[in-house]
């Protein structure tokens, strides 16, 4: 495991932690849940001040926004949920909002406190299966298309959601002229569509839980309407919006091949972008780090050229195994390259890996119940804690850096 020491020596004054009061899990080691910065930790201290001002009473800033890259940690929902849970208590708000992609429409899982529906037959395209000749693909890294002359398609928050109510919907979509798509059973909307951004606006009389499209066909000389995903605000209370921007087998090569990537996460315009990408970098037998490294820079090249005042927090790859059998020692080479990555783009690091324990503690996550049988992915508990951790040490390190 690689050793934090470097980081040390240049940034004394920075190198915070969190330790919490109760050391519950046996299997967590409590001494490496801490945020760790490179050259400069501004970036991190911007974002830290703008949360200052968004808990001030009155606040200055009405919303913090939070995007999270990953791979199946992050479509599943149970990290993302809980991190978006834990930061709007700190105001007892339940504003802000979330990027919502329709996964069910696409036949794969999806996160717990939304769901979609449609009763067009959609066909989807996603960039982590690379047989897969997918263009033009945005934040979602994976899109969904129809070619159906007339149905209907929506997206309802659910009972348990931390956002159980909107005002404002983004619907990211191709401006495809042979489409046409409207707001069924007479809800009242200011309708605005931007299509140098990619989305149709709608701003809502009344809050609503859920919104219905009817779409329809208008003539045959342009085929299939693409949709990218849903931007779910609520616009009447300050709060927390989380961008979960995670696909099943996504890697930072996948991600790189997201054409309107960029494009899109300029119109989300996060103040924080959490990086979670490794652990499927990881499973295949070609495995280098150089490559992994100039992947990243890739990607926080684009990240950074579309929002160039966030933050950017790493997160490196869980434990895990390969094929359920065999210990995947590649993670500590891939450790090690979060390290060099956050140092080299003067970022901040939560070192997930020295967290969980190292190589093979995923097993003890497993046999605690906290990790599923696959050694690679968690129970939704699971998830819940690593959020708790994280976000513990991102306000122990905030509340070091108030002043």
């Amino acid at each position: 495991m690689i050793r934090s020491s470097i980081l040390c020596i240049v940034l004394a004054p920075f190198f915070l932690w969190a330790q919490p009061e109760e050391k519950k899990y046996s299997f967590v080691q409590y001494d490496a849940n801490k945020i760790v910065y490179g050259k400069d930790s501004s970036e991190m201290l911007r974002f830290f001040s703008k949360l200052s001002s968004f808990l001030a009473t009155p606040e200055k800033v009405r919303e913090i926004k939070i995007a999270q890259i990953g791979g199946s940690h992050v479509q599943g929902g149970f990290w993302g949920d809980r991190l978006t849970t834990d930061f709007q208590e700190l105001k007892k708000t339940q504003g802000g909002g979330i990027f919502a992609f329709p996964f069910k429409l696409a036949k794969t899982n999806s996160p717990p406190y939304f769901t979609t529906f449609s009763n067009g037959v959609w066909k989807s395209c996603r960039t982590a299966l690379l047989k897969n000749n997918c263009t033009r693909v945005g934040v979602s890294q994976i899109l969904l298309f129809t070619n159906d002359s007339a149905s209907f398609f929506g997206v309802k928050m659910q009972e348990n959601a931390h956002h159980k109510y909107f005002n404002e919907l983004r619907v990211y979509h191709n401006f495809n002229p042979s489409f046409s798509f409207s707001i069924k059973n007479g809800m009242e909307a200011k309708r605005i569509e931007v299509p140098e951004k990619g989305y149709t606006l709608f701003i809502l009389k009344t809050k609503t839980d859920s919104v219905v499209f009817e779409l329809k066909r208008k003539d045959t000389l342009q085929h299939d309407f693409v949709l990218y995903g849903f931007d779910l605000q609520n616009t009447a209370e300050p709060g927390i919006y989380y961008a979960a921007l995670g696909a099943n087998g996504a890697s930072t090569k996948t991600v790189l091949r997201c054409q309107l990537f960029a494009e899109q996460l300029k119109t989300i315009q996060p103040d924080l972008v959490i990086l979670s990408l490794g652990v499927n970098d990881l499973q295949g037998a070609d495995f280098n780090k150089e490559e992994y490294i100039a992947r990243y820079d890739s990607l926080i090249y684009r990240i950074k050229k579309a929002v160039p005042t966030c933050a950017v927090l790493f997160t490196t790859p869980t434990d895990n195994y390969i094929r359920r059998k065999t210990p995947n020692k590649k993670t500590a080479l891939a450790q090690e390259c979060i390290y060099t990555l956050a140092q080299k783009h003067q970022a901040a690091l939560w070192d997930m890996y020295a967290v969980m324990g190292g190589y093979k503690s995923i097993f003890k996550w497993y046999q605690a119940g906290y990790a599923r049988k696959d050694r690679v992915h968690f129970a939704a508990k699971g998830y819940a804690l690593f959020s708790d951790l994280m976000f513990e040490a991102l306000m122990t390190s905030y509340k070091r850096n108030k002043k």
